[in-house]
């Protein structure tokens, strides 16, 4: 009797040291978010840096503006997660989005607990004209229509301002990244790019010192039908 005794109490003492211990579980042990991946498409619009939604159609929060995103599926890569919400949510393809960031704030989606791995993708607004043709996307401007992307659910409101942030990066650093200028083009159409993005006026002579050194010129002036006959420039090749 007393080794019986002996024995079920090492048992008990392995059970107890066993949960204690993080190498004898199994992934089941932990807690599992959901996953999620949104995207924030950008581009310039009527002179504004814009973010495209989509107005969800089923499920949670119908009819409300979103991001286009959707939910990891078992074993499915992000980078396919995301280039189908695109095509499904917004008739979008052909884009490789980036990777901008993991959200996982606990409480930023009503639904549960949500890991967003949210992406960016600068987009020309010529290669938007097929997705812009439905009634369930639209552009927003990000500055002037501050009270819609405050409002996003999902805390994509977040994801905006951080990929608007990444965008006004990238620009302050390169010409058009984005390729959102068709070429070629003249400094002041460069110009009025870079100040849709930036949000502020810039300094020409400063912007022109700055700007020339990483452009092309192509030996051709513009025609003049706006303003007086400019040089013609197009993007350095990478």
């Amino acid at each position: 009797m007393q080794r019986l005794l002996l024995l079920r109490k090492s048992a008990i003492n392995y059970d107890v040291n066993a949960s204690r211990n993080p190498r004898s579980r199994t992934l089941l042990d932990y807690p599992r978010p959901s996953v999620a991946v949104d995207a924030a498409v950008l581009t310039v619009w009527e002179g504004a840096l814009s973010v495209l939604l989509v107005q969800r159609a089923s499920g949670d929060r119908t009819g409300e503006w979103a991001l286009p995103g959707t939910f990891l599926r078992e074993r499915e890569l992000l980078s396919d997660a995301v280039l189908r919400c695109l095509r499904e949510k917004a008739g979008i393809t052909g884009r490789v989005p980036q990777q901008l960031h993991v959200f996982d704030d606990p409480d930023r989606d009503d639904r549960g607990w949500v890991l967003s791995v949210a992406h960016v993708d600068m987009v020309p607004l010529a290669a938007l004209e097929s997705a812009l043709a439905s009634d369930g996307v639209r552009l927003v401007s990000v500055s002037a229509g501050p009270d819609v992307v405050a409002r996003l659910p999902y805390g994509h409101a977040d994801i905006v301002a951080n990929a608007v942030g990444r965008m006004r990066l990238a620009y302050a650093e390169a010409p058009d990244p984005g390729a959102l200028l068709e070429e070629p083009f003249t400094l002041k159409d460069l110009r009025d790019l870079h100040e849709a993005v930036a949000g502020e006026t810039l300094m020409r002579d400063t912007f022109r010192r700055f700007m020339e050194p990483k452009l092309v010129g192509t030996g051709k002036m513009s025609d003049g039908t706006r303003g007086r006959p400019s040089r013609l420039w197009v993007r350095t090749k990478s």
